[in-house]
């Protein structure tokens, strides 16, 4: 059976727009222009725009209507210069998108939302935490899970600050945590976050026995307890969530979908295939009201339908579980992209670094902290952040030859570490490295006689097995084990922890490969917060910061491309081209980034990574400045050709002009695609392309006087 836990999750559980009923994704943001709507063209009424959004849900015409107006309403914001009213449609044009499964329409909206919220002043509000919260959503329908786990830990730690205790946005975002871990495959995260989500919920109900949040909350949870195996407990919420709706009249929302399609699939699991597929009926019709049959929704509730139905008739001996499970592992199993003689090569490992990280965390460390370690397993962090080619993601079969193998951090306060550091670390040390990896890609550890804990492997026989050799970094210079959460990060950046927001100097002094170097990687649990509050401090760049550096990149281009580099090939200076090509491709990668912000995508990382990279962000779905990867890498093809071609070079004896020329209009459309991203983002009124003429531009919006921001 096409059974997709998590996609139902997804398909249900994430709050909808402005619906009656809804966990409010728009709660607390700012209202905008309250003018009346027909006194004049150029205003926007934000309360005329919800109570018309609210129409066309309630009468079940979004699918048709919802996109038509949240277009038109985003113009009329836009025209009446109303960016509080902007911000509230585009929060709602993101759970729209959301819905209908039109994650690349959501591209811009995401990117757009945060930079006006932040041009806004908004950070560290009520209204930041909602829009973090909804564009950290829109990122994980999109399966960018990465950037949307960041936007929801930057949510959270703003929202236990503003929201209540009992605040249902606090329940919502622990509900699209829950989401985002079961979706990464850590159920017992998604569990506790939904436990987390119901007890606000309920505690802030007037009637939990007829509230349909508390019903969502119920379905959520019985999913993910199903998923976990956990059989009898999801039957359990996900019969009492029927009963919410039954008991408060609430079967006509458009949310009563989601309670019986979770109550269908947990009777499939239980082999109850006619009273399944009956239920998925019923949610079927409801979603085709409500949302319509072209979308994501309704296609994958029609294939449980019809699985269930087959089940029915045929009267399969096989059991639900096992055929959920073996639909998981044909829908999961990527095939392996290792040519015929990589596969025999039994000593490349065909999973990446963070995976394997991942696993030996989740199968070996945790295992031997909670057995050894108990009262202090809710205070120890753990993942794989730092140097190294798999804490970027970018680790393949020839970045095995050194320092490759299982390995995590484990992130401890300083009180935690005197008390436990050193045993923790010789345990960590003491753990069973092999492990093996079978067809399917799935690792399995093995334990040895002297492993702190025996595991067994449950890989098939054929499967790989791998020894590991210990890595070369030991010592202080390790990196990986045990640390004190400072002492990591100054081992990276000099600094404990990110330079205060008014200590602009300080953080001219971190390049921006250090502060990838801190950034990047995976963290796989943090229950106190504190190691992640550390990282995201270095990722929260101040604005005055990156709108300077932004400057100086602009210079560069237009220093070492626009001007240095045609006078060097004129006059046959070969080498100071290629070193001005060089500076102009290194100051382009380097803006690409900032301008679409670290808090978001990050950093430019070192040399080594920096094109693998900016390929990555550039092929982001939600990337500003797609294009320039590309262009840059024509340029540094055609490099050798214009600067050492010669007179006589290439076919027919063109010699190198014909390279020298792509290269100058190539770096001349670079420019003038940049200048047209400054002008979107209002950072310039200039339509000038060479680049130095912009500077003071972008530097009349650094806001501090101090001298270090500025050009001279």
């Amino acid at each position: 059976m096409v059974v997709d836990e998590d996609a139902l999750l997804e398909q249900f559980a994430a709050q909808f727009a402005h619906g009656p009923g809804d966990l409010d994704d728009t709660a607390g943001l700012p209202s905008g222009s309250e003018d009346a709507p027909d006194e004049s063209p150029a205003t926007f009424n934000t309360d005329t725009f919800l109570k018309g959004l609210d129409d066309i849900f309630n009468r079940h015409a979004a699918e048709t209507e919802a996109g038509p107006y949240l277009e038109q309403a985003a113009i009329d914001a836009e025209n009446a210069g109303d960016e509080a009213g902007l911000l509230t449609v585009l929060n709602e044009t993101m759970g729209f998108n959301r819905s209908q499964g039109k994650h690349k329409e959501n591209q811009w909206i995401v990117q757009r939302a945060i930079e006006l919220a932040l041009r806004m002043g908004l950070e560290g509000s009520e209204v930041w935490a909602t829009t973090l919260i909804n564009c950290a959503t829109a990122m994980r329908a999109a399966k960018q899970y990465d950037q949307a786990e960041d936007l929801y830990t930057q949510a959270l730690s703003c929202a236990q600050k503003v929201y209540p205790d009992n605040d249902r946005r606090l329940a919502a975002l622990h509900n699209n945590l829950s989401m985002l871990y079961s979706e990464t495959n850590r159920l017992p995260l998604a569990e506790q976050e939904l436990q987390q989500a119901l007890t606000i919920i309920e505690a802030s109900s007037v009637n939990p026995q007829a509230d349909i949040d508390v019903a969502s909350s119920h379905t959520n949870l019985a999913l993910v307890l199903l998923q976990e195996g956990k059989l009898q407990d999801a039957h359990e919420h996900a019969a009492k969530a029927l009963d919410i709706y039954s008991t408060g009249k609430l079967t006509h929302s458009a949310h009563y979908a989601s309670a019986l399609a979770g109550f269908a699939q947990v009777l499939y699991a239980e082999q109850r295939y006619s009273e399944a597929a009956a239920h998925y009926r019923k949610a079927l019709a409801v979603i085709a009201e409500c949302y319509g049959t072209d979308t994501d929704y309704y296609r994958i509730t029609a294939e449980n339908l019809h699985e269930a139905e087959t089940k029915a008739s045929t009267a399969d001996d096989r059991s639900a579980p096992e055929a959920v499970s073996e639909s998981r592992q044909q829908a999961d199993a990527a095939p392996r992209s290792t040519t015929d003689s990589e596969s025999e090569q039994s000593s490349f490992c065909p999973v990446s670094g963070l995976k394997l990280a991942r696993e030996f965390w989740n199968q070996v460390g945790k295992p031997m902290i909670v057995q050894r370690y108990s009262q202090y397993a809710n205070r120890i962090a753990a993942g794989l952040v730092g140097h190294g080619s798999e804490c970027y993601g970018f680790d393949d079969q020839y970045s095995q030859d050194h320092d490759f193998g299982p390995r995590f951090c484990l992130w401890l306060n300083g009180e935690d570490y005197a008390a436990i550091g050193e045993q923790l670390q010789a345990d960590y040390a003491a753990l069973p490295r092999d492990f093996t990896v079978d067809e399917q890609g799935t690792v399995h550890f093995i334990g040895d006689a002297q492993g702190a804990v025996a595991y067994e492997s449950k890989a098939a026989p054929d499967s790989q097995r791998f020894s590991p050799t210990t890595p070369r970094a030991q010592g202080a210079n390790r990196r990986d084990g045990v640390f004190r959460i400072g002492d990591f990060f100054t081992s990276i950046t000099g600094y404990p922890k990110a330079p205060a927001q008014n200590a602009p100097h300080e953080w001219l002094m971190l390049d921006e490969a250090t502060l990838a170097a801190a950034t990047n990687g995976a963290v796989f649990q943090d229950p106190t917060g504190e190691f992640s509050a550390v990282r995201q401090g270095f990722k929260d760049m101040p604005e005055d910061v990156r709108l300077s550096l932004i400057s100086k990149r602009l210079g560069m281009i237009a220093q070492a491309g626009q001007y240095n580099l045609p006078r060097s090939l004129k006059r046959g200076d070969g080498a100071a081209a290629w070193l001005s090509i060089n500076e102009f491709v290194q100051a382009t990668a380097s803006l690409v980034f900032l301008i679409n912000k670290p808090l978001i995508v990050g950093y430019l990382p070192y040399y080594k990574w920096q094109f693998a990279a900016l390929r990555k962000l550039s092929g982001s779905m939600f990337a500003l400045l797609p294009d320039v990867c590309e262009q840059l890498e024509t340029v540094m093809r055609l490099s050798s050709a214009a600067c050492y071609g010669g007179a006589s070079f290439g076919e027919g004896g063109k010699g190198s002009e014909p390279a020298a020329e792509v290269i100058a209009d190539t770096v001349e459309h670079i420019a003038a695609e940049i200048v047209k991203e400054l002008r979107r983002e209002e950072l310039t009124a200039s339509s000038e392309t060479f680049l130095e003429w912009q500077r003071p531009y972008v530097e009349e919006h650094i806001q501090s006087d101090n001298p270090a921001l500025h050009s001279l």
